[in-house]
């Protein structure tokens, strides 16, 4: 692998175009520090108020593919994974608060 001058391994190829489409598609810092999406739009997609976090703006569009895809677990895995991730942002930001406030 090529290495920098501080001898760091450099990205594979295609990685950081592929981290630029991702966030030209609003995936890369998706984690919002507040609610990225309004109640209106909650409602209209019949989001429950225990999924509504700062996540819900990602839900939304996975719970249309799901639908359209009719729930076939390998259809809707890039909406997943983001979704998920962001989630995981979310809890350990959390984490990291707790601990700050200790």
């Amino acid at each position: 692998q090529a290495r920098f001058e501080d001898n760091t391994r450099r990205p594979p190829s295609g990685r950081l175009e592929r981290e630029r489409e991702r966030e030209e598609e609003g995936f890369v810092g998706a984690m919002a520090t507040e609610f990225a999406t309004t109640k209106e739009a909650c409602d209209e997609a019949q989001v429950p108020q225990v999924w509504r976090d700062a996540c819900a703006h990602l839900l939304i569009p996975l719970n249309a593919c799901r639908k359209k895809e009719f729930y076939l677990p390998w259809k809707c895995e890039h909406e997943r994974h983001v979704y998920e991730l962001c989630q995981y942002k979310d809890y350990k930001k959390r984490v990291k608060a707790a601990e700050d406030a200790k």
